[in-house]
């Protein structure tokens, strides 16, 4: 048990697109990382002149790869490496990579010693059992953690705004869930989720651009050289061992810098003859090229309205084929409240939090807004909410934990590892409901 309020907890929030890390009770995240490793098999790279031994070998090789994390890490381009995601569906698939992240944002980025310091993780709301246990033991199994807590995002978002009733609508890199909030609990059974995040809308814009004839060219391909003052030449250059998933992680950031600079929400549904000779926006390329975007400006956040949009982007076709049973935002909003008590859809209407990187998109509150009011019943008093500042609405699950672990009445709501080593991981569904 921890007395004072002195207790330098960690708080960490490893969402699908960024992770996020740092000291309770500061005001944003230290270190701010993409939450994916590169990968790169050490026996391929010995073996692969010898083509038969690669295919025993491969059972080996599982145990043998070098991961690389973090920004700058990931910003040098090696051959053979792969980029890869610890999630698959919204739960982390691989635990290795999510333990070389913790590992990264301990030691790299922070400096401390995790034995020191108790930890707040925040989970999804659709956290198993399993999941949780998981991360229980590799925290105090691995990095001997005095004390750990785990807490739903939603919660934590709601925590931030200084509510505890909400309805959370976390839109994120990998899917978008819409979470009621009451009283400081998640009501499981009215949770939504959607796949569209801010990735698929990412690739939706490369996609779209490329159908127009711009290739987004990855930063490792080409050199700028100056030939006259302030006149570039670009030479391209060439690496045929690059996997596929770096050339796309690379060109991923390119393209969100994009979406986050010219890309709003469109004030009505969007429809191809009124947008179609729209001003376009510049945009200046890494090699220096200078596209013109139009429509697509509005189209891609419309996605997260209109999911059926995606069909009429050519290459898209693998998410195609599910995007008529994907519901709309407005509709998983009023599909979630409607699964909720009587009593409290009224105050979830009037608390409507947006929270995530892809919620910060300019316009998306007051489309998001205006769409409700439409299709809500008429006593509803719809209110979305929304920080102000950018920085709030995308780490507002990391700063919900931030205020929460610096809070002197929370601290006797630890697990600690006196606890852990009593009554074993199971006991975590017992201390953090």
């Amino acid at each position: 048990m921890y007395g004072g309020d002195e207790v330098s907890a960690m708080v960490l929030d490893l969402g699908s697109h960024t992770c996020k890390a740092g000291y309770a009770g500061e005001d944003a995240p230290k270190a701010v990382f993409p939450s994916v490793a590169g990968a790169i098999d050490e026996m391929d790279i010995d073996e692969s002149d010898n083509a038969e031994k690669n295919s025993v070998s491969a059972d080996k090789a599982k145990g043998k790869r070098k991961l690389y994390v973090g920004s700058q890490s990931l910003g040098y381009r090696r051959d053979h490496m792969e980029v890869l995601s610890p999630y698959k569906d919204g739960i982390v698939a691989d635990w290795d990579i999510v333990d070389s992240i913790w590992d990264h944002a301990f030691r790299e980025c922070l400096s401390i010693d995790p034995k020191e310091h108790p930890m707040l993780l925040a989970e999804p709301s659709s956290n198993t059992q399993q999941q949780r246990e998981r991360a229980a033991e590799l925290m105090f199994e691995k990095y001997k953690a005095p004390a750990l807590f785990l807490a739903k995002n939603a919660v934590l978002t709601s925590f931030a705004s200084g509510r505890a009733t909400s309805l959370v609508v976390d839109s994120g890199g990998g899917s978008t869930t819409v979470v009621p909030v009451h009283d400081g609990y998640v009501l499981q059974k009215a949770v939504a989720t959607s796949p569209i995040g801010g990735e698929l809308l990412t690739d939706c814009l490369i996609k779209s651009l490329e159908s127009k004839g711009i290739v987004i060219k990855p930063r490792y391909s080409f050199r700028r050289k100056e030939i006259r003052p302030g006149e570039f030449q670009t030479v391209d250059l060439d690496f045929p061992n690059t996997s596929e998933s770096y050339k796309l992680y690379s060109q991923r950031v390119i393209a969100s810098d994009i979406k986050e600079c010219v890309c709003r929400a469109p004030d009505t549904s969007y429809d191809e003859r009124a947008y179609s000779n729209i001003p376009t926006t510049p945009y200046e390329l890494p090699d220096g090229q200078i596209i013109e975007i139009g429509a697509d400006r509005f189209k891609i956040p419309d996605i997260l309205f209109t999911p059926t949009l995606v069909q009429t982007i050519p290459g898209m076709e693998s998410f195609a084929e599910i995007a008529p049973s994907v519901r709309g935002l407005p509709q998983m909003v009023i599909e979630s409240i409607n699964k909720c008590d009587v009593d409290i859809r009224r105050e979830l209407f009037s608390s409507i939090l947006l929270a995530g990187g892809t919620a910060s998109m300019q316009q998306l509150k007051e489309r998001l807004e205006k769409d409700l009011v439409e299709d809500s019943p008429q006593a509803a008093r719809v209110k979305v909410l929304a920080s102000g500042n950018a920085t709030e609405r995308r780490f507002s699950v990391w700063i919900g934990g931030s205020i929460l672990a610096s809070l002197g009445s929370f601290q006797q709501m630890w697990f600690s590892k006196t606890e852990y080593e009593e009554h074993g991981a199971s006991y975590i569904q017992r201390k953090c409901p």
